[in-house]
């Protein structure tokens, strides 16, 4: 891994929780250094997915200018995009800024998909297993689960939703077991990471007024336009949190109140994990500068600059 002490860094990482204003920092960041950016967001890869993946295209407007945004708005809803392809795309976006002599910042807070850009583990497409396939379709939905449990940690419940689901993630384990364990090699490139930290109570109240602020917003209505458009419910929920929630409000499995509740609960929890991943990145050498999130967004620059 290639983490200058000083200078001359190829890609500036912003990172951190759920919650905490990177895009906005990112483009502002960007704006200065005419730099262009890059998202590591697992859902804003989606088109028209904007409010419930806070996908405020306003924040890249800063001073009258339009900052560039790639992996953003890529694929269409209903396609399952994987970490594979996320470095494949990173990789190519991050080629063209850097021909271009731009700044490559990447910001999101997907912790898998910056650690698949930064580490150069050697990643591979899995190949469908039709004989495995044929087997596993003899087990019920609870022994499927039970076999990837006895292949990894559940870290969530988005792998055991559906059969069809199941047996993939079991495919793909099976088959990354039986492969050398990848090694992380050095990408052809300098980075360094600044994750913006802020005081748990005040995370929990930024996510609640936000949740306020998308449901004002329209995210409701967002979801019902997405499932009017052929779009069914189980692949919405696929993408989870606010389309997982809202999906069971909008087909009346769960009243409102129930799902504000649940949605609040969920995206807390959320942001708990993504502090997991980050302290998990931080034990495999990956070295995060830290930065008072509360800030402002000027204060918040200078310290990066003085980093670079």
């Amino acid at each position: 891994m290639q983490q200058n002490d000083k200078n001359s860094y190829d890609l500036i990482v912003i990172t951190g929780p759920t919650a905490t204003g990177k895009t906005r920092l990112a483009a502002e960041l960007a704006h200065k250094l005419n730099g262009e950016i890059i998202g590591a967001d697992s859902r804003q890869v989606y088109k028209n997915m904007d409010i419930g993946t806070g996908k405020d295209m306003v924040d890249y407007l800063v001073d009258g200018q339009q900052i560039p945004v790639h992996l953003v708005d890529k694929v269409e809803p209903g396609y399952e995009f994987n970490v594979f392809e996320f470095r494949q795309e990173f990789l190519k976006a991050f080629d063209d800024i850097r021909k271009r002599q731009k700044k490559a910042i990447m910001c999101g807070g997907s912790g898998l998909y910056i650690e698949s850009a930064l580490a150069g583990y050697k990643l591979f497409k899995v190949p469908e297993d039709k004989a495995l396939r044929k087997h596993l379709n003899e087990f019920t939905h609870e022994e499927l689960v039970e076999k990837l449990s006895e292949l990894r940690p559940l870290h969530n419940t988005t792998d055991t939703t559906s059969r069809d689901r199941l047996i993939r993630a079991i495919e793909i384990d099976t088959f990354q077991q039986n492969l050398e364990t990848p090694k992380a090699m050095s990408p052809d490139f300098s980075y360094i990471i600044f994750g913006l930290d802020f005081p748990r109570e005040t995370i929990r109240q930024r996510i609640t007024e936000r949740l306020q602020n998308r449901l004002e917003a329209g995210m409701v209505d967002e979801i019902q336009r997405l499932l009017k458009s052929g779009l069914k419910p189980e692949k919405l929920i696929f993408y989870g949190l606010e389309y997982k929630y809202i999906t069971l409000y909008v087909t009346g499995e769960i009243s409102y109140d129930q799902m504000v509740g649940k949605l609040n609960t969920s995206i807390h929890q959320f942001a708990k994990r993504q502090m997991t991943w980050f302290r998990r990145m931080e034990k495999n050498g990956f070295k995060i500068h830290w930065i008072d999130g509360t800030l402002s967004n000027e204060e918040i620059i200078n310290n990066i600059i003085d980093y670079l």
